[in-house]
């Protein structure tokens, strides 16, 4: 062989190690360089047989609705593109009014808080191609009447309904005022613990909307200081009920647009309670509202006369610890209803008579139903999702209402979610795994069988394998008090049994919560590999309190967060810390929200298992937190003190040993900045050392710009340095 082609195999054989062993970048990670393609904004039609995808061109930078037939996945045609209407710079969010010939379309969006946002929004009409703006301020929440005629808002806390034929506003509430009463929308605390920001609904025939007025007046407030860019700070003052303070008083209203008459409904003789939800029924008068006591271990679903006012309560849910609430409460042709419940031990599906009266328990078993998809009333059929396959594991399955004839409808191992047609002939799939990217796929309902690819990441995990990763493990681990728990583990590429590594643990742990998931790569997750590549092991350990395992399982930490999930992570770090490739010496934890709260008391806690924690965004005392999810969990600090006060981290920190790093955001509106600075007061006063760093006007998520890629090279620095 010449020296010539010598020299050519060797800078082919370099050139190749190079690609096959490229290392990951932060840059990369937060450049958005492993993003998948999805199918966005994808909603199903209810009249014809048919879904819509919110699409970009990147080419003319316009928006588009595109409409597609589910049997062959054709394009239909392009219901609106923004390129053809100069008003409309973006499609934010859309949704259709009920005949689906007409469309909301929500542009320049504000956030709010986490859900809630204002926006310009227009009505397009598809058959003409028209495009109006019905009102020039930015609003909320804008829902179509049953017969698409008319749309109600809210507009600075009060309710409102435009006529989309005569073109004019009614303002139907009056008392509306910024923390102090607030009409057909949520207060703070119902939308990030309930998750939801419309409180009003209309009715079937679209002469009435109920809604829930909020009184907050007594509700204390909570500020927070915004740096912004001026000479002077500004501040934002809004309305947060914490543990055991004053919630809102609510109330439940019935609007008549015959007669333009509001009515309060006696709910009953109930103190201090929540309405977590309200829906009408498909009987016109008939509205269906769940109330649930302050504890949140009763809840009470009514069925409500819209024209005598009276109420029934046909179902009751009682829980030694806490009831969830869901929105899988769906009304059938007879006005019968689906219901969940985890009342025998596991979530499982319901059927209910009108009058409440249990027809059957639909789903039995072991296992958790994890969505409720619909009912085929022509099939009898309801589909639903579920952990049978394993509790990492997702599929979609249907069965009789009768609770027979049960059929597993995906055939791959890992994370199934679906989206059914109209009549239910078809599903799109979405399924992915840890080792394989989000694919989109067309299937039959009857037997599930896969009838078309519809979008694929076969290019991204293409390129994943190009870097020099091992792909993520999952197995079960058992602690020495015997409880066994799904983790999984990314290990270097070129592991050796025969070196001891570091280990970064990573949880959550807030109840009901899952990290251990056979699904496809988060942003977090290549770090870890990054992480790997650095010679770190990661591990994930889902203990007790998560969930998909049961009630028992999850509910065990009532009364008691920050008790049982630190135990499992201290024990679990002692039996990874037994692994013969392990370091004993160099085990760290890390955490976001709920685990921030978890690792600052591991460390404290665990002090001779754990040598480095990081705590971002962490609660530090659930007396800072709000009243609906703390108290779901722990009842009042009045009632439960000691479970407040023993499980945290404020009152351990004489017990800091090691390394710890604390993060927050001073315009955290959820876990606010006062949970870190009574920490590192505590910690100051205890004369321990530790870091902490602090990103103005940055919420929860603690992003923009470059914050995420400023705020991982700090916690990467702070392992390498100190793990």
């Amino acid at each position: 062989m010449t020296i010539k082609k010598i020299t050519t195999l060797f800078l082919f054989i370099a050139s190749f190690s190079i690609v096959a062993q490229q290392k990951i970048t932060l840059e990369e990670i937060w450049s958005g360089a492993f993003r998948t393609k999805g199918m966005d904004e994808l909603h199903a039609m209810k009249n014809t047989n048919q879904y819509t995808v919110l699409d970009f061109n990147r080419t003319s930078r316009s928006m588009q609705i595109d409409l597609y037939d589910f049997a062959t996945l054709e394009k239909i045609s392009t219901l609106i593109d923004t390129k053809d209407f100069q008003e409309l710079s973006s499609i934010d969010s859309y949704t259709f009014d009920k005949t689906e010939s007409k469309i909301l379309l929500a542009t320049n969006s504000s956030p709010i808080f986490r859900h809630s946002f204002i926006a310009d929004y227009f009505v397009y009409d598809i058959k003409s191609k028209s495009l109006k703006k019905f009102t020039e301020k930015q609003i909320q929440e804008p829902t179509f009447s049953s017969d698409g005629s008319k749309i109600a808002y809210a507009f600075e806390n009060n309710l409102y309904i435009y006529d989309v034929i005569t073109q004019t506003h009614l303002q139907i509430t009056q008392d509306g005022k910024k923390n102090a009463i607030i009409n057909g929308i949520t207060d703070w605390v119902y939308e990030e613990e309930f998750a939801f920001v419309k409180a009003f609904d209309w009715n079937k025939t679209g002469d009435k909307i109920a809604f829930i007025r909020f009184d907050e007046t007594d509700v204390p407030e909570f500020s927070m200081d915004i740096y912004n860019e001026g000479l002077y700070p500004t501040q934002t003052v809004f309305k947060y009920p914490k543990a055991g303070e004053k919630n809102a008083l609510v109330s439940l209203h019935i609007y008549d647009l015959k007669t333009n008459v509001s009515t309060k409904i006696d709910l009953g003789n109930y103190s201090d309670f929540y309405i977590p939800r309200i829906e009408w029924t498909n009987e016109a008068n008939t509205l269906s509202a769940q109330i649930m006591n302050r504890h949140q271990n009763n809840l009470d679903l009514h069925f409500i006369d819209a024209v005598s006012g009276k109420t029934k309560i046909v179902l009751n849910e009682k829980d030694k610890a806490y009831v969830d609430i869901t929105d899988n409460l769906t009304f059938l042709v007879d006005n019968s209803f689906i219901w969940t419940s985890e009342k025998d031990g596991f979530n499982h599906v319901y059927h209910y008579d009108k009058n409440g009266k249990l027809q059957n328990q639909i789903t039995k078993g072991d296992w958790e139903v994890t969505a409720y998809y619909g009912y085929d009333e022509k099939n009898k059929t309801i589909y639903y999702q579920s952990v049978e396959n394993g509790s990492i594991n997702r599929d979609v399955y249907s069965i009789n209402i009768s609770g027979k004839k049960k059929t597993k409808l995906t055939t791959k191992t890992g994370t199934n979610d679906a989206t059914f047609s109209p009549n239910f002939q078809y599903f799109i799939n979405t399924y992915s795994s840890a080792t394989n990217a989000p694919l989109y796929t067309l299937n039959e309902s009857k037997t599930g069988k896969e009838l078309k690819k519809i979008q694929s990441n076969e290019e991204l995990e293409a390129k994943v394998a190009t870097y020099d990763i091992a792909p993520k493990e999952f197995f079960t681990l058992t602690t020495s008090k015997g409880y066994t728990l799904n983790a999984w583990s990314i290990k270097p590429k070129d592991f050796d049994t025969s070196k001891k590594y570091p280990v970064l643990m990573y949880q959550y742990s807030g109840p009901g919560s899952q990290q251990v998931a056979n699904q496809w790569n988060s942003a977090n997750d290549y770090w870890y590999y990054m992480l790997a590549q650095k010679g770190y092991i990661v591990i994930c350990v889902d203990g007790r309190g998560t969930g998909f395992k049961g009630a028992d399982f999850k509910k065990v930490t009532y009364k008691e967060l920050g008790k049982y999930e630190v135990e499992d992570q201290i024990d679990a770090a002692k039996e990874i810390a037994k692994y013969n490739y392990v370091d004993p010496s160099r085990i760290g934890i890390w955490g976001w929200s709920y685990g921030g709260f978890m690792s600052s008391n591991c460390i404290l806690k665990g002090n001779d298992v754990f040598k480095t924690a990081i705590a971002v965004a962490p609660v530090t005392s659930w007396r800072y937190y709000d009243s609906i999810y703390t108290e779901r969990y722990m009842q009042t600090p009045q009632e439960n003190a000691s479970g407040y006060d023993n499980n945290s981290p404020i009152n351990h920190v004489e017990k800091l040993k090691g390394n710890y790093l604390l993060i927050h955001g001073t315009a955290d509106d959820n876990v606010h900045v006062q949970n870190t600075m009574k920490m590192i007061e505590a910690l100051v006063q205890a004369n321990k050392q530790f870091d902490w760093a602090i990103y103005p006007d940055k919420n929860h998520g603690i992003y923009g710009g470059k914050t995420r890629l400023q705020l991982y090279t700090k916690m990467t620095n702070f392992l390498l340095e100190k793990l």
